[in-house]
């Protein structure tokens, strides 16, 4: 974070959890995560080990957009379910999330 920079966590909706993920994945400011967007950001939480769950994702473009998180509905809804879908099918590595679980359950890594 720069010394003018906001943290993500300035962000309506998105608290320490949101942010410290975040974090994991390289973006350290609510500048960066709104300069790339949404899906892009997303995309690196998942590549950076975070497990993909629909309602995290509409909460950050929600969150993105200034709006409540449960003000997303109907066929705006569906509409982002699709682009969740398409992003955790090019993002998400399964197996390499139950390699990492695996170490972690051994005491290998600690996850945050």
């Amino acid at each position: 974070m720069t010394p003018m920079s906001e943290p993500v966590s300035s962000i309506k909706n998105l608290g320490p959890a949101y942010e410290a993920a975040l974090t994991r994945a390289g973006i350290t400011s609510a500048e960066a995560l709104r300069e790339l967007g949404a899906d892009k950001a997303y995309a690196r939480l998942l590549e950076t080990g975070s497990k993909p769950h629909f309602i995290g994702y509409y909460v950050l473009v929600m969150a993105l957009q200034g709006r409540p998180w449960n003000d997303c509905k109907g066929a705006e809804k569906a509409k982002l379910r699709k682009r969740f879908d398409a992003i955790k099918a090019t993002s998400f590595d399964s197996d390499l999330s139950a390699f990492e679980a695996e170490l972690d359950a051994i005491g290998v890594i600690k996850r945050a």
